[in-house]
């Protein structure tokens, strides 16, 4: 995936516009239809898990990781709690069984941020998160959302759907009237204000991405210090030599 993540292709973005995400949008979902379509569900979809194939088409996505991918042939045949904190439905932290519909919560997650610049759940604090999420309180804020197209705001609003029943399936979402406005018109939707809000959002979490990959190097290595510690004191090599601590 030469063209790296889809976020930070649109970071780097000077002009951006409501045709732009759709566009985007349109190229996920046509790929989320085919994993659907094959009785698969991804459960972990979220930023980083949406590649761009080459560095010149902007639209050329790949759904990857497929670690907790899941055949579905019946409604509501999963049971495992997995997934990411701000991008998981609300029916699996309900600890409720589910089926793809869960997917379609986090492509409603997804899409709030590629056209808003931010996303539509957040807290530092991880159970308040989760009760936002399960109670689905979200909204559009007039700063970022007054002039964006009412159908874009109906397709996020039936994928963020609290009741999985109600939710729009991916195959509807392909054919939602947002999909087939026209391209002048979205064009003309400047989204400059709103890019400027998905560069700090992106920003934060590559902070935060950086900060985790920091700390599992850390545990790793304090692990290994571990285990050959453990190894010298059973060979019988106790020398120890001075020197600063290791972090």
């Amino acid at each position: 995936m030469a063209g790296g993540e889809l976020f930070d292709r649109i970071v780097a973005k000077k002009f951006y516009n409501e045709l732009d995400a759709r566009d985007c949008i349109r190229s996920i979902l046509s790929a989320l239809s085919y994993i659907h379509h094959g009785k698969i569900a991804h459960r972990d979809l979220k930023p980083e898990n949406l590649l761009l194939a080459t560095l010149t088409n902007d639209n050329d996505v790949k759904i990857a990781d497929f670690g907790f991918a899941k055949k579905c042939s019946t409604t509501n045949c999963l049971k495992t709690q997995c997934g990411t904190p701000g991008y998981v439905a609300p029916e699996i932290l309900e600890g409720k069984k589910y089926d793809y519909a869960a997917d379609m919560w986090s492509i409603g997650v997804i899409m709030y941020i590629i056209i808003g610049g931010y996303p539509p759940f957040y807290e530092d604090n991880q159970n308040l998160l989760f009760k936002k999420i399960k109670r689905g309180d979200y909204e559009f804020h007039p700063e970022f959302w007054n002039d964006i197209s009412p159908e874009a705001k109906d397709l996020i609003g039936r994928c963020i759907t609290v009741d999985p029943k109600k939710r729009i399936s991916c195959a509807d979402a392909v054919s939602h009237p947002w999909m087939g406005r026209d391209k002048r018109i979205l064009s003309g939707q400047d989204l400059a204000k709103n890019l400027q809000q998905f560069k700090r959002f992106n920003a934060k979490r590559k902070f935060k991405a950086g900060v985790k990959t920091v700390m599992a190097h850390n545990r790793m290595k304090n692990l290994m210090e571990g285990l050959r510690a453990a190894a010298d004191e059973e060979n019988g090599n106790t020398d120890s030599k001075d020197g600063p601590p290791s972090y």
